[in-house]
């Protein structure tokens, strides 16, 4: 079954990752870039994570406690039981679970990212083919170049103009593709100049 990608800002949001091992410690380097408050609990901690700096490590066995004021829970143990148990807390309390390699404990997945500047791409295979995620993964960080991105700096900072020139959505969405349009056809990236002229044109 495919799932809905929502793309939610989780700035500042409490995520608990109950486990200490590599698996554990990609999870904690995935969110950290989009400023959630992360706590890891576990008996112990592999080496990365005491350079990840925000994360806040408590060397212990975990307890039903911790979930208390959690967003979002990650299960990343070696123990499927605890694990189990830590869906089945989280699921009854409404709050949002991942259970690392186990999708049928999972209320989200983790999907392969693609993050450059503003633009995050998020695959998905509902959890059938990590590897197939990944394939994906690579084509679409080889179409994030920087020109690419620059374009989309462009496209951004004259939406403003463009809502204040064109007054119906259609004008507006018309206007956006024939600049989009030029900043993808392969040429040097237009000047502002070059741009406003456009927009004058149309």
């Amino acid at each position: 079954m495919a799932f809905f990608p929502f793309f939610i800002d989780i700035s500042g949001r409490n995520i608990l990752i109950v486990g200490g091992g590599k698996v554990a410690l990609r999870k904690a380097e995935k969110l950290l870039p989009f400023g959630a408050d992360i706590a890891a609990v576990s008996p112990a901690f592999c080496g990365g994570f005491p350079s990840l700096g925000t994360v806040s490590l408590y060397c212990r066995e975990f307890r039903d406690s911790d979930i208390d004021g959690a967003f979002a829970v990650i299960a990343a143990t070696d123990d499927r039981t605890l694990n189990a148990h830590i869906y089945r807390i989280c699921t009854e309390r409404n709050i949002l679970v991942n259970t690392v390699d186990d999708p049928e404990n999972c209320g989200f997945y983790f999907p392969a990212l693609v993050q450059s500047g503003n633009v995050t791409c998020g695959i998905s295979t509902g959890g059938a083919s990590p590897i197939f995620a990944r394939y994906i993964k690579e084509k679409a960080a080889g179409v994030l170049d920087g020109k690419t991105l620059a374009a989309g700096e462009i496209l951004a900072r004259y939406r403003p103009v463009i809502k204040r020139r064109f007054d119906t959505e259609e004008q507006r969405k018309s206007v956006a593709e024939k600049l989009l349009e030029r900043c993808t056809d392969g040429r040097e990236l237009p000047a502002d100049e070059e741009i406003d002229e456009l927009l004058e044109s149309l």
